[in-house]
């Protein structure tokens, strides 16, 4: 029986604590390393090599996505499967895109985990029920109606979107734009019904989705 060698990396103690009770009673998973902190685990990686990397989404020093990246570049070998509070189809996206193989959510059952990292260890792909119930759910949202092209906003426009999708609040788009707040709304609004879309978390999605957010990613 091959062993599959396991490394936790998530900022929660009792919660690595907690994983390992199950996992160790698996014969054939075993835990070789731990770290809570994106840095310690690129640091642990250097000097382990397990076969999967449980890789929490929320580290406090650098979020899981980039860790995923930079994972996926230094240490190709490592497969890792994304842990997150979350079953949001952004996040699920972002991690599969940065090279994630599997995708957990942390309220599903120690058996699905286990039964991910057995999967993703035989070369496979994983997600469990509930993050496969979302991109379902998002590819018949999909085929229902597609958002209009890019072209159908303005660049002033444009630009406030760009914004909005790198985390920026209306007041600091506001004094990198020279704008005021209301006008920052307006265009807000305006993006929503050009868009047919009803949340600035939808706005986000379909920055990603275009290929609008690094655009003005360095704020200036």
């Amino acid at each position: 029986m091959t062993t599959i060698r396991v490394m936790l990396a998530d900022d929660h103690r009792m919660f690595r604590e907690a994983l390992r009770v199950p996992l160790e009673a698996e014969a054939d998973i075993k835990i070789i390393g731990e770290a809570s902190t994106g840095e310690e685990t690129l640091s642990t990686l250097a000097q382990i090599c397990p076969d999967v990397l449980l890789l929490d989404i929320g580290l406090h020093d650098i979020n899981g996505i980039d860790v995923a990246r930079k994972v996926a570049k230094l240490y190709p070998a490592v497969r890792v499967i994304a842990l997150s509070g979350y079953a949001d189809r952004l996040y699920i996206e972002e991690m599969l895109k940065a090279g994630a193989r599997g995708y957990v959510v942390k309220s599903a059952g120690a058996d699905e985990l286990i039964s991910a990292i057995r999967s993703i260890a035989a070369g496979h792909n994983f997600l469990s029920q509930e993050a496969t119930q979302v991109m379902i759910q998002r590819i018949q949202n999909d085929a229902k109606a597609l958002a209009p092209p890019p072209s159908v906003i303005s660049p002033r426009e444009r630009e406030v979107l760009c914004r909005l999708a790198n985390g920026l609040r209306a007041a600091e788009i506001a004094a990198r734009m020279g704008i005021t707040v209301s006008t920052v709304e307006v265009h807000r609004r305006n993006l929503k019904r050009k868009l047919g879309l009803h949340t600035t978390a939808e706005l986000t999605r379909y920055a990603m989705r275009e290929g609008l957010v690094s655009a003005y990613e360095t704020g200036v």
